[in-house]
């Protein structure tokens, strides 16, 4: 099928035909017929980088969204295909010598798992510091980082449709359970709701909800619409699947059963945001994929966007501001550009943080006060989520301007604050105070969070 262009999508119609799912792992590597426009060197270099990171795609995602004339430049490509330079050099050619030496899997999952360790797993605290407990007892499959906002993590919900190659979430799928947020009891979930009062906000995330049934997911929402809970004002349901699976939401065994739950929630008083994952303007435009947009916006559904900035995807003004001005066009509403984080294969996709600034004001400044709402570049940190207002020269000393779009301890939230221009940091913790400081305002109270490994405790 040939790809669409920007200015073609309104000529297509959609075709009602139902297309079937088939997926592709890392066994399924040499069934993938497209490949074959690849060397063998280059199709081994694959497999050894999809042995150390989880490797998923789709027959949609292949026949779609990928420029095969155009490989291996193209974005979504890169998107979901392994590359090499996605590990270091020596962890790249330990994992090669491995699969070239054996077919023992125990051997090449304890050499994956060695490199892993590596590759920060689970960063910002995720499993230290906004896990709640119930006593002594953690409570599995949620995460409670900020005071109006709860995480949850169904167990049916832990896989995606694809895999981003990206994917800040990437232990959840590796098979290790011991670095896997999931929970199946929807009783647990509605219960720490009932005793935090100052929460308004769940978010439902995984991998990816939308890979669950209708029946399975609506264990979980119609729990929400009790009584006990009306303080819970908004579900939030992050997914992927508007671009790996569109046939979500369009003709499915189960999909008009789906838009109906979304209806019944809404029309119970809940306002329900789809926190949809875009990272390039081609993932908007099959017809397939409008039409799911419109589907999903009839229900009375929000749909917000969001994604990092990621080099050799998206590192472009032009390209963020077709997909901001797209989205737009199609109804949503523009909400997060991301650094990427500090875990995986963050050495092939991150970009300095002045670069990061620079492309999202080139980006922003194409479009109308409509996707204007979208806000960044912002990082997600371990003390909260932290975004690159700009750059500027104070008192002779050239700093980030940043500040807290969110934060542990909400009194951080909007207070500017500066750091020592770095043009070859990528992350916050590569940042030093400006002006002479030690340490940032809030770095005091951060540090005694972190020794006491707080988590909240009902």
């Amino acid at each position: 099928m040939a790809l669409l262009k920007l200015n073609q999508i309104k000529a297509v119609r959609f075709d009602t035909k139902p297309e079937i799912f088939q997926v592709y792992t890392e066994r399924q590597l040499d069934k993938i017929d497209a490949l074959m426009l690849l060397t063998e060197a280059q199709r081994f270099e694959m497999k050894v980088v999809a042995h150390v990171l989880p490797f998923r795609v789709n027959r949609y995602v292949i026949d779609n969204l990928i420029d095969w004339s155009n490989i291996p430049d193209d974005p979504i490509f890169r998107l979901v295909f392994p590359q090499k330079e996605m590990l270091s050099k020596d962890d790249f050619e330990q994992m090669a010598v491995v699969l070239r030496s054996t077919s023992d899997r125990s051997l090449i999952l304890s050499k994956a798992n060695e490199i892993r360790k590596k590759l920060n797993p689970h960063p910002a605290g995720q499993q230290t510091l906004n896990v709640p407990y119930e006593g002594d007892e953690p409570i599995g499959g949620v995460q409670h980082k900020y005071r109006e906002t709860v995480l949850f993590f169904p167990s049916q919900g832990q896989v995606c449709h694809s895999f981003c190659s990206f994917c800040f979430r990437w232990a959840q799928f590796i098979g290790d359970k011991n670095l896997r947020f999931s929970c199946k009891e929807a009783d647990k979930l509605r219960d720490y709701l009932a005793r935090h009062k100052n929460v308004s906000d769940l978010l439902i995330t995984g991998g990816d909800p939308m890979v669950m049934k209708t029946d399975h997911l609506a264990v979980y929402l119609e729990s929400l619409i009790k009584p006990e809970l009306d303080h819970i004002q908004t579900i939030r349901i992050g997914t992927k699947s508007l671009s790996f699976w569109p046939q979500r939401y369009v003709n499915d065994d189960d999909s008009d059963d789906l838009l109906e739950l979304l209806k019944k929630i809404i029309k119970a008083g809940k306002h329900v945001a789809i926190m949809a994952h875009f990272n390039h303007w081609r993932e908007m435009v099959t017809p397939v994929a409008r039409e799911a947009i419109r589907r999903l916006r009839a229900t009375g559904v929000v749909i917000r966007t969001q994604s990092p900035l990621l080099n050799h995807i998206n590192n472009n003004p032009d390209v963020w501001a077709d997909m901001w001005q797209e989205q737009i066009r199609q109804g949503l509403v523009p909400y997060y550009m991301f650094v990427e984080r500090d875990t995986g294969a963050r050495r092939y996709f991150e970009v300095p943080l002045v670069r990061a600034w620079e492309v999202y004001r080139q980006a922003v400044r194409q479009v109308s006060g409509l996707a204007r709402t979208v806000r960044g570049p912002s990082m997600s940190t371990g003390p909260g989520k932290v975004e690159i207002q700009g750059v500027s020269k104070i008192q002779g000393e050239k700093v980030f301007v940043l500040r807290f779009i969110q934060g542990r301890n909400p009194d951080w939230v909007q207070r500017p604050f500066f750091a020592q221009f770095d043009p070859e940091a990528t992350w916050f913790e590569h940042l030093k105070p400006a002006f002479g400081e030690k340490k940032f305002f809030y770095q005091d109270e951060y540090e005694a969070m972190c020794k006491k490994k707080i988590a909240l405790r009902v």
